[in-house]
């Protein structure tokens, strides 16, 4: 625990607001997506701009204090709160400012993807980021960025053009292609492990308001054959074309008939990002004709409801375990071993999925940006989650065993955004063979690790 004199010395360095544990509004502000984390720091400063976060930075290396960030708070590790530390909170830091003429958007480190899409789609324009809405920009782009439209467009950190940082000796520094260029390269999918990223410039593309989606659904007994149209269908498909094919429960809702409450099922959910497509004229279609499904529509939808349409399967305080692989492929084999090895899916909001990669992600060379995926042919997500704390043995239990049992068809890499960090060098996976030149820069940046919180990249 901080002394009493120290804590209040900070306070009153700052704009924003520093909460101790005995303060209202402590176990709030602590709170992460997660509900398996239960840190608790001695101290949240809730930032209102650069110069809290600079105080912060200095304050935590002059003494001695473990220190970690927070964004949007969405990350399945963690790692946005620390024991016994000072947490760096950016969720009032949540600014989006669009210059729709030059097709840039500014973003504060502590905004949501909620909030990055608001802004952007006034003027028809979106970053290609994320699934969920209650993510954190900040969190999403450091460890790659995928989304709906990544096949299109590229990775988030494919279109980021640059950031502004603090590093931990307290410096502000600008990181782009020609201003501190190993630092913007280890960003770009480096994670949170070299300073902290106050704002954002993201490129921005022509997307929306309205785009085409297919929501198809089909029982869980005819999962072999729906994976392999997927997987069929992907391999042809234009890159203007996003696929995410997932198993979990369906939960209650007017579309589906009541008979499948409850049930396994396959989901498909696609979208066709052009402008000029229609319900007549999109590849969708064939998706949503094969076979038997229990429900199959194809309609111009919103981009911003499209964006938080699986909100409600990642519910906040839920608790969570993930693993995750990349397949370069995904052979009849492959898709027999994960049938098999489903089980009974515990907790209400487990599932699996698969999320198509290539397209513009390839475009980019493995070496360009910290991300090293960039040949993988799917991302491979095993997401459990459930409410009762009793579940935590059986539910980790089965997505290791899930995990354990796709090693033979994968790349050897993982998402790092969808990783756990409980099993030693489990992040050393998700950079490959950048990773040695990650550990040169975080030593040129980091030395002593103030940063550790978020991964250990430095032997200690």
């Amino acid at each position: 625990m901080l002394e009493t004199s120290i804590a209040e010395a900070l306070a009153a360095q700052l704009r924003g607001n520093l909460i101790a544990r005995d303060d209202p509004g402590y176990d709030e502000a602590r709170a992460l997506f997660n509900g398996m984390i239960d840190r608790k720091p001695s101290m949240i400063a809730q930032c209102t701009g650069t110069a809290d976060v600079i105080t912060c930075v200095n304050f935590a290396r002059e003494n001695g204090v473990p220190l970690s960030v927070k964004g949007g708070g969405h990350g399945v590790a963690g790692k946005a709160m620390c024991d016994d530390g000072l947490v760096i909170d950016l969720s009032r830091m949540n600014g989006v400012l669009v210059d729709p003429q030059r097709r840039t958007a500014q973003v504060q480190g502590g905004a949501t993807l909620g909030d990055l899409d608001h802004e952007t789609q006034k003027f028809g324009l979106a970053v290609p980021a994320g699934m969920v809405s209650t993510t954190g920009v900040a969190g999403l782009t450091l460890g790659g960025g995928v989304g709906h439209l990544q096949r299109r467009f590229g990775l988030t950190v494919d279109n980021l053009l640059a950031a502004d940082v603090v590093t931990a000796d307290g410096s502000f520094v600008r990181a782009s292609e020609s201003d501190n260029p190993d630092l913007f390269w280890a960003l770009r999918g480096g994670g949170g492990n070299f300073g902290v990223v106050t704002s954002f410039e993201f490129k921005l593309h022509e997307v929306g308001p309205e785009i085409l989606v297919a929501r198809i659904v089909h029982p869980f007994d005819d999962a072999k054959e729906v994976i392999q149209f997927f997987r069929d269908f992907m391999d042809r498909a234009p890159r203007e074309i996003g696929c995410v094919c997932g198993i979990g429960r369906l939960s209650p809702r007017p579309q589906v008939p009541e008979e499948h409450h409850g049930r396994l099922a396959v989901a498909l959910t696609a979208i066709d990002s052009r402008r000029e497509a229609t319900e007549e004229n999109t590849p969708l279609q064939e998706l949503a004709s094969f076979g038997n499904p229990i429900l199959s529509t194809v309609t111009p939808t919103q981009h911003t409801a499209m964006q938080s349409a699986s909100d409600n399967a990642f519910p906040k305080g839920s608790r969570n375990y993930w693993k995750a692989h990349y397949l370069s492929s995904l052979p009849d084999e492959a898709i027999d071993t994960l049938l098999e090895n489903t089980g009974t899916l515990p907790g209400e909001h487990t599932s699996f999925n698969f999320e198509t990669m290539g397209g513009a992600i390839r475009d980019v060379d493995q070496s360009a940006t910290a991300f090293p995926h960039r040949n993988a042919r799917f991302s491979f997500g095993i997401y459990g989650a459930w409410w009762d704390e009793s579940r935590d043995s059986e539910g980790i239990a089965w997505a290791r065993q899930l995990h354990k049992a796709m090693e033979p068809f994968a790349t050897g890499g993982a998402y790092v955004n969808a990783l756990q960090g409980d099993t030693g060098d489990e992040f050393k996976v998700a950079y490959g063979d950048n990773f040695g030149r990650l550990q040169e820069i975080k030593q040129r940046y980091d030395p002593q690790g103030l940063f550790d919180a978020h991964q250990r990249l430095l032997a200690r």
